[in-house]
């Protein structure tokens, strides 16, 4: 009887705190949101669990009780009110007026508000509505980047006019670029699958003083999400997945991924595949370019012969499809409650990414070349993180990322009625540690850490008979020696809170580099005539490389908040970017008719820059920021000619041409401004807006020339209006002129893609959707590029896509 009795008063507590237990999600999307603090005066704090619950038993008969979440509004109910409403909170994004938190700008949390630098940050939520195909897409409708296309496997950022190798790309706290890492355009990004994305942080501006070199213009940080523990004793199991298609280029994209954890190991799997065929672009154009962009012909091998084939129709981009695969593989451990461990497996493999520029050079009577393709891009990524949150004389917070990578990167070429085509194959591997600290310490907080990175490079390289498979020489593209970059680094910043209007910031950063090359080969060939086998150019005697460098930067900026609805910020900052393999030991490579060879005696390439940024709030409705900002580049590594010195020979039936090699020649300046708008005019209908404007150029004795790389004025317009379940955005893309005057000719503004007056201005129109079904099922629906424009991104050599429906059906389980 008594054990009757304990039963029913169990069971009836166990009913009782049930129903006490409130799940709060998103308004859109119905996903429970982990982490949401729930306050109540004189009451202890709590938040929800990975499943989105808390038991409110501790909050009964209150009537004020504020649900928070950065990136949401904070909410407010009385207990009455969330019973009323079965215990459900719905929480709406805006992240306009809240404490958004973010991490790039000093590798650790800080709210965006008090960082001088300016800085974007696309949440996880934005990225799902975004959908894009590619990570570089992702980019393009951030509206402040600008992402240059050679193909459509591929996208090159551009911020503030830097671009490629003076531009860094980081991924989960570990820096992308390596020792080959080019001046030109780099397609590398979309080896990150934005499917398994977190969010991404752009920091605008230097980042030398926090990541070394390569970060002129900015830093682009990447943070795939990381596995969920369960914060009890059942197991968390939680997973996404969709497919998705588009019009424009036949898309077929799969993804899954799923979460496995308990309260000291969880497991987070991630799998993306996506098949891409041929592009179409759009068909209303510009009657004074009604051939811009149009692809006539394409050239096939039959019977043994290059044949020219007309295309039926010259808006599908023929020679553009690829295929990719991305996997994701994290597991987390935790120690205690202020240590945790993470390995991070990425592993990004693509087909054959045809360069679609390339391919469409010449005329219908006489193509350049019949191939012209990347081989897979291969991307295999391993981390193991140690993050600490134990308060300590030296730091309250510590982490620790070791890395490897591993690239293989190949490029093949055979021109149009050759026999041989061209394989180069580079091989990078990267080894990196990062240790980083942060204590406060009264009004100041510290920052500081070291880093090495060492980078060894191969490269190999041969002719294939395309008809007979007979394998013959061809020079590399870098030393055949091998090749390694090494780096060690040390820096500290420091954030004083002045007052609780003013924040100061500075920090210094001491750099070590040191590069070694070796050429081996001594017979060298090179294409002299388009469509002939090569013939001996040059011998050249055994040789090493070397070099090293050293940087010492330094960074000072300060946050003035004189009102509730002002913020004032500025900075001042040196940022260098050091010689890598491809600026020093490329080899032979045809510049413009020259020949290009190594170079030992480059410096590092050097900044200095300017940033204020201006934000009002007016009437908690509406935000206003203005950024300028300039930017002065000493050393510029640029080609210049050369003469050749006694290590160099010439067989009796060379055909000597001009050589040129990389030198530190020219002196430039870049300088801007970016305009960001943002309203919320009700709780459900917001408008967002930004624009930027670059100007750049060369120093020049008499009059400053153009610098490459500078995008015209562009931007983006988006309308939004979300409800319960519900959200669609209407917004324009556009693009000005950049006029062929303002083009760095010859260089890497890639005039030949233009029309002879230089890029066209574009604009699109586009608009998208999502509905959620229950809250398992989502679709989403977009038609991107309503009116069919054609258009072209500055720079670019392949065109965007034409009138383009997607359609994605999502689930979470």
């Amino acid at each position: 009887m008594k054990f009757a009795i304990f039963t029913i008063l169990f069971s009836l507590l166990s009913l009782l705190s049930s129903a006490q237990t409130v799940i709060i999600s998103d308004l859109v999307t119905l996903e429970p949101l982990a982490g949401v603090v729930i306050e109540c005066a004189g009451i202890e704090a709590i938040t929800t669990n990975g499943k989105g619950q808390a038991n409110l038993a501790t909050f009964s008969k209150q009537s004020s009780i504020n649900f928070h979440l950065t990136g949401y509004e904070t909410s407010t109910y009385s207990y009455a009110q969330i019973v009323a409403m079965e215990y459900e909170v719905l929480l709406f994004q805006n992240t306009i007026f809240t404490d958004e938190v973010v991490v790039s700008a000093s590798r650790f949390e800080e709210k965006k508000a008090d960082i001088a630098q300016q800085v974007q940050v696309i949440s996880k939520s934005d990225l799902r509505f975004m959908n894009q195909q590619t990570t570089a897409d992702v980019l393009q409708q951030s509206g402040n980047v600008m992402v240059q296309k050679s193909q459509q496997g591929g996208g090159s950022p551009i911020v503030r006019g830097f671009e490629a190798n003076k531009l860094l790309l980081v991924v989960d706290g570990v820096r992308l670029n390596n020792a080959i890492y080019r001046g030109g355009h780099l397609q590398n990004v979309i080896t990150i699958d934005n499917s398994i994305l977190d969010k991404a942080e752009i920091v605008f501006g230097p980042g030398s003083v926090v990541y070394g070199s390569d970060a002129l213009g900015g830093v682009i940080h990447f943070y795939t999400r990381n596995p969920l523990f369960s914060s009890d004793d059942t197991l968390l199991f939680k997973g996404n997945a969709f497919v998705r298609t588009a019009t424009a280029n036949q898309e077929k994209t799969g993804h899954v991924d799923f979460n496995l954890g308990g309260r000291k190991l969880a497991s987070l799997t991630s799998i993306s595949y996506s098949d891409y065929d041929d592009l179409r672009t759009g068909d209303l154009r510009d009657p004074l370019y009604d051939s811009f962009g149009r692809r006539f012909f394409y050239v096939e091998r039959i019977d043994g012969i290059d044949s020219i084939i007309k295309n039926a129709n010259p808006n599908i981009q023929i020679g553009s499809a690829f295929k990719q695969y991305d996997l994701l593989q994290k597991f987390g451990f935790k120690t205690s409650d202020t240590k945790q461990h993470i390995l991070n497996l990425q592993y990004s493999n693509s087909s054959d990414i045809p360069r679609y520029d390339r391919l469409s050079e010449g005329t219908i009577a006489e193509p350049e070349f019949s191939e012209w393709y990347y081989g897979p891009q291969k991307r295999f990524f391993s981390s193991y993180s140690f993050i600490s949150t134990d308060s300590t004389k030296v730091a309250d917070n510590f982490r620790a990322v070791l890395a490897f990578q591993d690239i293989e990167e190949s490029r093949h070429n055979r021109t149009f009625g050759s026999s041989r085509r061209s394989n180069r194959y580079e091989h990078v591997k990267v080894f990196s540690l990062n240790a980083d600290a942060q204590k406060k310490i009264g009004s100041h907080e510290l920052r500081y850490g070291l880093e090495a990175a060492l980078n060894d490079v191969s490269s190999t390289a041969n002719r294939t008979h395309v008809e007979t498979g007979e394998i013959t020489f061809q020079n590399t593209r870098y030393p055949d020696g091998g090749s390694s970059m090494n780096t060690y680094a040390a820096y500290a910043t420091d954030a004083w809170e002045v007052s609780d209007k003013l924040i100061l910031n500075g920090g210094l950063r001491a750099s070590y580099i040191h590069l070694e090359s070796r050429i081996d080969t001594t017979n060298f060939s090179v294409d002299v005539v388009s469509g002939l086998d090569t013939v001996p150019y040059y011998f050249l005697n055994n040789r090493d490389i070397q070099q090293t460098n050293k940087a010492i930067n330094g960074s000072f900026g300060f946050v003035f908040k004189p009102m509730f609805d002002w913020n004032i910020a500025g900075i001042i900052a040196t940022g260098f970017r050091a010689p890598n393999v491809d600026d020093v030991g490329k080899l032979f490579e045809q510049v413009n008719g020259s020949i290009l060879i190594p170079s030992s005696d480059l410096k590092p390439e050097k900044s200095l820059s300017l940033d204020v940024r201006v934000d009002k709030v007016i009437n908690k409705m509406f935000d206003l920021q203005l950024t300028g900002f300039y930017n002065r580049i000493r050393d510029l590594i640029a080609i210049d000619s050369a003469s050749l010195d006694n290590s160099y020979a010439f067989p009796s039936n060379a055909v000597l041409a001009d050589v040129v090699t990389n030198v530190n020649k020219d002196k430039a300046y870049i300088y801007g401004i970016s305009g960001q708008f943002d309203t919320h005019l009700t709780k459900n209908f917001s408008i967002n807006t930004a624009v930027n404007y670059t100007y750049g150029r060369i120093v020049g004795d008499s009059a400053d020339t153009p610098l490459d790389h500078i995008p015209p004025l562009f931007g983006r317009t988006g309308f939004n209006w979300q409800v319960r379940e519900f959200r669609s955005e209407f917004f324009v893309m556009y693009h000005g002129w950049k006029r062929i005057q303002d083009y760095r000719l010859n260089a890497e503004d890639n005039e030949l893609y233009a029309t002879a007056e230089g890029s066209p201005a574009w604009y699109t129109l586009n608009v998208r959707g999502q509905y959620q079904i229950n809250p398992y099922l989502q679709v989403q629906v977009a038609c991107e590029n309503l009116l069919n424009h054609h258009y072209r991104v500055f720079a670019s050599g392949t065109s965007g896509a034409g009138r383009n429906l997607m359609v994605t059906l999502r689930s979470r389980f």
